[in-house]
């Protein structure tokens, strides 16, 4: 009986086999059938999708996105496969596109389908899935944008803040003229960074940090490790069964981090709770912890959600100012004429007798066009940072987008493009003396801080920052270039970067 079943079970289980001679046409017809997908337009993603007519694109797999020049190589597909309207590409099983024109850019930007960022596993780990950066949209974003707009980032608090962000810049002035005299050079980027890093946590939590011991050291270094895990290219996003094996240790890295970024940022929260207990009339309500503090009842915001909200703050408030004011401090030793024009500006306007101050600032016009030329040539996120999701399908001009698509803004090419600019690629800051350009949004031949729901909320603070620094640095210092020259070599990691730090020489001017 036992024989008589197995002999059966077998004679089953044959009748389900291929035969030996039917194997070559099984072999060749998957063959055929995934040389067909992998040279669909846009690739593996786009063939296996619902979109039935296809967008222009590359077929295969686009690795851009793991390269340091992501908005160049991008830039260069997107022209030669004549697609700046709208490209198409896969990377892994996720479907992309991405603009390289205004016109579709706004249309991306502007839509309601593209209310949402995509989640990669790095940010979800890192807490900013409770963050403006990726929350969802819905009531708790709504809230907690409109809590950062009255509270964080309105112009009454931004002018307030306007002394704290003048003693640091100058504070930032005398440890670049004392590594000067020290050192024969100055490399900008170390001092650029940790006075935007004090900036953001004097507007956070109403304390400064010496960053050569204690908390301060701990401070940067967290800084330093949430750049490097954010801005790494990780595989795990766009192929699911990677996300089991973890290949590049990302998830294991980032909640090694998050329980220390939970520690400290905890203990300061606790800080303020503890003198709010002891004094409530002595709260100093400038700092935005305890604007957070009053409203979490009121806002429904538990612990974990403020730890959130106010480790993107110091995050995203601290690289996109140092970055931004590198470029800039590269373009002013490199074109010594310009620096020339913006100190005679600063002269005529406060003299060698006081200091600059942000009231200075709307009669510095040549200043500012310096500051939008530097973010047309160098974006700190020339694919506009972080993406956006489409949550519904939608249609761009006449192209069909599924949901889940990931869709991106190429402002790199956009600000570089002959048809949106004359002699697009030479630094002439005069061009905005023209032609007075909005950077806010509105203008999507340039909109370095995005446009639509999503634009970047700290747009203006970041803004009065660099302004005030750049005419703090300019007014004190000339700038001179080192026997070696300036290296304009790009690396786009989280935010696109100098290859090189900055070296020159400064000397004071009076």
């Amino acid at each position: 009986m036992g024989f008589s079943s197995a002999v059966n079970l077998d004679a089953l289980c044959l009748l389900f086999l291929p035969k030996a001679a039917a194997l070559p046409s099984i072999a060749a017809f998957l063959l055929v059938a995934l040389t067909v997908l992998w040279f669909y337009p846009g690739g593996l993603a786009w063939a296996l999708s619902k979109s039935t007519l296809p967008i222009p694109g590359p077929p295969g797999m686009v690795l851009a996105l793991s390269g340091p020049a992501a908005h160049r190589d991008l830039a260069t597909l997107a022209e030669t496969r004549k697609a700046t309207d709208l490209m198409a590409f896969s990377v892994g099983l996720t479907r992309f596109v991405v603009s390289s024109r205004p016109d579709t850019a706004r249309e991306i930007l502007n839509s309601s389908a593209f209310a949402d960022r995509p989640m990669k596993e790095s940010a979800h780990e890192l807490l900013f899935h409770r963050a403006m950066g990726f929350a969802p949209f819905g009531e708790y974003w709504r809230n907690l944008r409109r809590v950062s707009a009255t509270y964080m980032f309105s112009p009454k608090r931004i002018a307030a803040f306007g002394e704290h962000r003048s003693d640091i810049g100058q504070q930032m002035t005398e440890s670049l003229m004392a590594s000067m005299e020290k050192n024969g050079a100055v490399e900008v980027r170390k001092a650029l960074h940790l006075g935007a890093l004090n900036n953001v946590m004097m507007n956070v939590f109403g304390k400064r940090f010496d960053f050569g011991k204690g908390e301060g050291m701990e401070l940067e270094e967290l800084v330093k490790e949430g750049y490097e895990v954010l801005g790494e290219f990780n595989w795990s996003d766009h192929f699911p069964l990677l996300r089991w094996l973890d290949p590049q240790g990302i998830r294991k890295r980032s909640r090694r981090l998050v329980y220390k970024v939970n520690v400290f940022v905890e203990s300061l929260i606790d800080e303020h709770r503890k003198r709010r207990q002891v004094n409530r009339d002595s709260v100093d309500n400038g700092a935005f912890v305890d604007v957070l503090l009053d409203l979490e009842k009121e806002e429904r915001l538990s612990d974990s959600d403020m730890i959130a909200v106010l480790w993107e703050m110091i995050f995203r408030g601290t690289d996109t100012v140092a970055i931004l004011l590198e470029w800039i401090m590269a373009r002013m030793v490199l074109h010594q004429e310009m620096q020339s024009k913006a100190q005679a500006e600063l002269d005529a306007v406060i003299g060698n007798s006081r200091l600059p101050t942000d009231t200075d600032i709307p009669n510095l016009p040549f200043l500012q066009s310096i500051v939008k030329e530097t973010l047309r040539l160098h974006p700190p996120g020339p694919l506009l940072s972080w993406a956006r999701l489409a949550v519904h399908d939608v249609n761009v001009g006449s192209h069909f987008i599924p949901a889940g698509t990931t869709a991106m803004v190429n402002m790199w090419a956009i600000s570089r493009d002959v048809r949106n600019w004359e002699n697009p690629d030479e630094f002439d800051p005069r061009r905005f003396e023209e032609e007075d350009v909005s950077i806010l949004g509105s203008d999507l031949r340039l909109a370095p801080f995005g446009s639509g729901r999503r634009v970047c909320p700290g747009k203006a603070l970041g803004l009065a920052t660099v302004h005030l620094w750049l005419a703090q640095l300019l007014h004190k210092l000339r700038w001179i270039p080192v026997e070696e020259g300036v290296d304009l070599s790009e690396c786009l990691k989280m935010s696109l970067e100098m290859k090189h730090p900055l070296v020159c020489k400064a000397f004071p001017r009076y």
